[in-house]
């Protein structure tokens, strides 16, 4: 019982570690810029960078049509964040700031767009949680973020 109970506390030490930590954080960083990068491509005309689709102005304006701005505002407002703050997700440059945006257009789209909560148990919940995890902990290692700890030094809380 002894040998059980010393390999799983050996287990618990290296998956506590940073480098578990970091490893896991890559990933939620990773799922979560996905998430919104598939977004922006489907929002976008194919071959271009920031040219709405065809289909974007009827979009907003019929299924997103309880945003409380405008479409011509809404559309480039969309684009432009869900090109960037997956960017820098994935690179970990500025992960709270990004995750935080994220995690306000999900409750944004929860709020506004799909009321009734159908999204929420499934689509909503999982992006706010994924983003909550990056706000507290992070980037972890694998992030360049750590660069700026390095010049700046790390806050602590």
């Amino acid at each position: 019982m002894n040998a059980i109970t010393s390999i799983y506390g050996r287990i618990v030490a290296v998956l506590k570690g940073p480098l578990f930590e970091s490893i896991a954080l890559l990933g939620i960083r990773i799922a979560l810029a996905g998430v919104f990068w598939r977004s922006y491509k489907t929002k976008v005309a194919e071959g271009t960078w920031f040219t709405p689709s065809e289909f974007l102005p009827f979009l907003f304006q019929d299924e997103y049509a309880g945003l409380p701005i405008p479409v011509d505002i809404a559309m480039p407002m969309t684009i432009y964040a869900e090109f960037f703050f997956p960017i820098l997700l994935f690179a970990g440059l500025f992960t709270r700031f990004g995750a935080a945006a994220l995690a306000v257009m999900a409750i944004t789209i929860q709020i506004f767009i799909y009321p009734t909560g159908v999204h929420f148990w499934g689509w909503a919940l999982g992006i706010i949680a994924m983003a909550s995890i990056l706000i507290s902990r992070g980037g972890g290692m694998f992030a360049l973020d750590r660069l700026g700890d390095r010049f700046f030094g790390e806050k602590t809380a």
